[in-house]
């Protein structure tokens, strides 16, 4: 079907202003926050009721035309990209909270709600919603189903998987389904947590019921500071083994540290080599005990200085600083690339030293950003894509510390998704009967692949033109980082 044809199908039922087609119109949809990939989309769509993403939905299935769902666009791996020959259906206008039940402690939202605006929302019943990515301002809980997004109190209270209870999913042909129960479980495969993290493969979300939590009666951070990295990673390793699970435990290295408080202002030591930031929160009586076991780790862990938050205001202010590190890095550079990978805790510091190897290597500046707790790390590769070949250079890079949290035992996202950025390092993490299996759920949903196609399960003929390239490049190009 022609352009112009969609054009006047979709304007059947959607208003003038809801179908974009113009250039300058498509423009702003054509990258999401990795802005280091863009396609123009061939039409916009801004559905206001779950009635007319059926339409929208059918449509497509009927016309085989590529849909992509967007939330807020602030994802960071190209889980949003348009497909040039496609639709890309903005989700944004399905912006209001459906209801709160604070007996049951459960929000019901549509997809288009801002992950803060929960909490504010819930705020007056004394609760609120726990996964806290460092966009949480402006990024919409669509968009954290869709990439299972964290932030940094997950390592206490988990992901977005585990703080929701159900979804009413459309799926490609416009059948509703709703998936999971206003119970803590439901009978059945658990497609609850298939669907989240699917990136918009599968289905797309049009309501989402989350679970809420009281506000804590108190909540304390301890700021320490290290003179060494390892040191820093070592304390990580001490406070969990002391069998203590913070609220929330950060780290940054020397150049964050830097780039962050000339931003902020955030009272962060700038002689430190890392910072670590360790929160409690609770009863006054837990708080008071843990923050106290806590503060002695640092302090038999090598701390050179440790602070504690005095009152609300300056424990915000250390949270602050911690979620600036990605604009303070805009201000550094023309341009980041922000990875994302998991390993485990204890590698933490041989996995530094590698980036670090890495980073001499391409002659590129790296800040090194995570959450320490659970081994997510999130390095900002600091790059010009001004300058001829370098952001080649930079997604080499990325590549090469992605393959070395695999190697470490661990995995390429932890909470910004697979998208188009890490479509490569898939075929290193799995093995292609593994990806058969994905493909294979993924036909079941949308047999036709029209649901954001091409993203996050690379194809088999993919893998092995990479595994091609691999044999016959020769020799390792850093046989100095570290193997595990």
């Amino acid at each position: 079907m022609s352009v112009n044809d969609l054009i006047k199908r979709l304007s059947a039922f959607l208003p003038p202003e809801a179908v974009l087609y113009e250039t300058e119109d498509l423009k702003p949809y054509e990258c999401d926050g990795l802005s280091a990939y863009r396609q123009t989309p061939m039409i916009v769509v801004l559905p206001q009721t779950e009635q007319q993403i059926v339409e929208v939905l059918r449509l497509c299935h009927d016309t085989q035309t590529p849909v992509v769902a967007r939330g807020a666009g602030t994802g960071l791996s190209g889980g949003a990209l348009p497909h040039a020959e496609g639709i890309l259906m903005s989700l944004a206008k399905l912006n209001r909270i459906l209801g709160i039940d604070p007996l049951a402690r459960t929000a019901r939202v549509q997809p288009g709600v801002r992950n803060l605006a929960i909490s504010d929302a819930a705020k007056p019943y004394g609760l609120y919603y726990a996964p806290d990515p460092s966009s949480q301002i402006a990024c919409s809980i669509g968009g954290n189903v869709a990439e299972n997004s964290g932030g940094v109190h997950c390592l206490k209270y988990g992901l977005t998987v585990h703080n929701i209870l159900k979804l009413r999913v459309l799926t490609i042909d416009g059948e509703i389904l709703e998936i999971g129960s206003d119970a803590l479980d439901s009978a059945g495969f658990d497609l609850l947590a298939l669907m989240t993290g699917s990136e918009g493969m599968l289905g797309i979300v049009t309501e989402i019921t989350v679970k809420l939590i009281p506000v804590p009666e108190k909540a304390q951070l301890v700021m320490a500071a290290f003179d060494d990295i390892q040191k820093a990673g070592n304390a990580v390793a001490n406070v969990i083994a002391a069998g203590i699970i913070p609220a929330g435990m950060e780290m940054m290295d020397k150049i964050t540290i830097h780039a962050v408080e000339e931003f902020l202002h955030a009272g962060y030591d700038l002689n430190a080599e890392a910072i670590l930031l360790c929160e409690s929160d609770g009863s006054e009586e837990e708080v008071a005990n843990e923050i106290e076991r806590i503060h002695a780790i640092m302090k038999a862990s090598g701390a050179t200085g440790i602070s504690m938050s005095r009152n609300e205001a300056e424990r915000l202010s250390f949270w602050a600083g911690r979620k600036a590190a990605f604009p303070a890095a805009g201000r550094v550079s023309p341009d980041y690339y922000c990875m994302d990978g998991t390993i485990p805790r204890k590698h933490l510091a041989k996995v530094l030293s590698g980036i670090e190897t890495l980073s001499e290597a391409y002659g590129l500046r790296c800040m090194n950003v995570f959450h320490a707790g659970d081994g997510n790390l999130h390095p900002l590769i600091l790059y010009d894509a001004n300058t001829p070949g370098e952001l080649e250079k930079t997604e080499e890079f990325g590549g090469k510390i992605l393959e070395m949290c695999i190697q470490a035992g661990g995995t390429i996202t932890g909470e910004h998704g697979v998208g188009m950025e890490k479509i490569n390092q898939m075929c290193s993490q799995f093995k292609s009967n593994e990806l058969e299996i994905f493909h294979g759920v993924k036909a079941a949903f949308d047999p036709q692949s029209l649901l954001n196609p091409g993203k996050a399960v690379p194809t088999l003929h993919r893998c092995a033109e990479l595994g091609a390239m691999h044999v016959h490049s020769g020799s390792e190009k850093f046989p100095e980082l570290p193997r595990f």
